[in-house]
């Protein structure tokens, strides 16, 4: 319910838009929890279409006040097999991050790894702040949530009880609930042989065997908590209007923006692949449009981001050589044998606040026709 709630969003630039936006109005869940259009917009943005194409800046606020994001989020699903969060892997006291303490006093954000925390919750306690929400006894009373606080943190005095914190963790603890384990090729791994179609089946082999796939998607959920370069463009360099973001932005060079080893520059996390059926935009830059497009980038094999060394590109990244039936076959296990159709199960029936989500500003409500 946290992650819904825009009860909680109360720190906005502009007090007419507070409490209108939350967690979820940049992670759709029927778009991967990604935000439904090339780039995610929080506070300073209202409006939602129908899975979140059409929110727009308000004309309330200017491109540098609203709460943009740098680059796009990477899906949600299956974050119980990630250690350490985001594109950079910049969150987490643990996993990738052991010996780049010296990276962590950087800014106040990175300083929070100094807690011992686990990658999801430095990662939300991180994100609470950025996206303009805030959390205290009061709000959590006002809006219906303290006696849930009072359940879940019994051992948490209660003067450290209701905060951003126990926020971060609960919302952390509903991350690692989202599996995908309905996908056609979970079925199929269980032992339904007809779970997925012989397209797919086909598609698997690719991936499995001549697409070596498994060079870098090789983990629990098909990811790899492991930093890639591929050379794709960032998302100033898309050509859509974005804000908040250009060529000094260390998010847009990786993992090497977070650690400051040149080694590690242009290099990005090996993301998980299920669900990415509607997710519309691909890669941390939104430079690909469709599951077909990353195919045919993959099976090129050439950078397309001049500014990325080639020392830098990643040895598994070459020329494929597939042909057309072969990417056929690879898109179609890609997009539908890792698709998991009822996500819904993960999305609450309602927030404790009675709001709309995941925005409630007046051309959102008309949009969701929620009232």
């Amino acid at each position: 319910m946290l992650f819904y709630e825009p009860g909680i969003g109360l720190v906005g630039k502009n007090s007419t838009l507070r409490q209108t936006y939350s967690c979820s109005s940049c992670h759709v869940p029927e778009n991967g929890f990604t935000p439904g259009r090339f780039q995610g917009v929080a506070d300073g943005a209202i409006g939602f279409g129908k899975l979140g194409e059409s929110r727009f800046k308000s004309p309330l606020y200017d491109g540098e006040d609203v709460d943009a994001q740098g680059a796009r989020p990477l899906t949600m699903h299956n974050l119980a097999f990630v250690t350490n969060a985001l594109w950079a892997g910049n969150f987490g006291s643990f996993g990738t991050n052991v010996g780049t303490e010296k990276a962590w006093r950087q800014d106040t954000l990175t300083e929070i790894n100094f807690l011992g925390l686990e990658g999801l919750e430095a990662n939300n306690m991180r994100a609470l702040q950025v996206h303009r929400q805030m959390m205290n006894e009061a709000i959590a009373d006002t809006l219906g949530y303290k006696h849930m606080f009072d359940k879940a943190f019994p051992d948490i005095p209660q003067s450290e009880r209701y905060s951003l914190k126990t926020t971060a963790f609960a919302i952390a603890a509903y991350f690692r609930t989202i599996i995908t384990n309905q996908a056609p090729f979970q079925r199929w791994l269980k032992g339904e042989k007809n779970a997925m179609t012989q397209q797919q089946k086909d598609g698997a082999m690719v991936f499995f065997g001549k697409a070596e796939c498994t060079n870098c998607h090789r983990g629990a959920a098909l990811n790899l908590m492991s930093y890639q370069a591929l050379g794709v463009n960032n998302l100033y360099q898309s050509g859509y209007l974005v804000f908040r973001t250009g060529p000094s932005d260390k998010r847009n060079f990786g993992r090497g923006g977070f650690t400051g080893i040149a080694e590690d520059m242009h290099k990005f996390k090996v993301p998980q692949l299920y669900n990415l059926k509607n997710v519309g935009f691909y890669f941390h830059g939104a430079s690909k449009r469709s599951l077909e497009d990353v195919v045919e980038y993959f099976d090129k094999g050439v950078p397309e981001n001049k500014d990325v060394p080639q020392s830098q590109i990643a040895a598994a990244f070459k020329p494929l050589n597939l042909t057309a039936k072969e990417k056929a076959d690879l898109t179609e296990f890609l997009k539908n044998g890792l698709y998991d159709p009822n996500i819904q199960r993960y999305v609450p029936q309602r927030v404790m606040s009675g709001k709309c989500f995941p925005n409630n500003d007046l051309i959102s409500k008309i949009d969701m026709k929620c009232n």
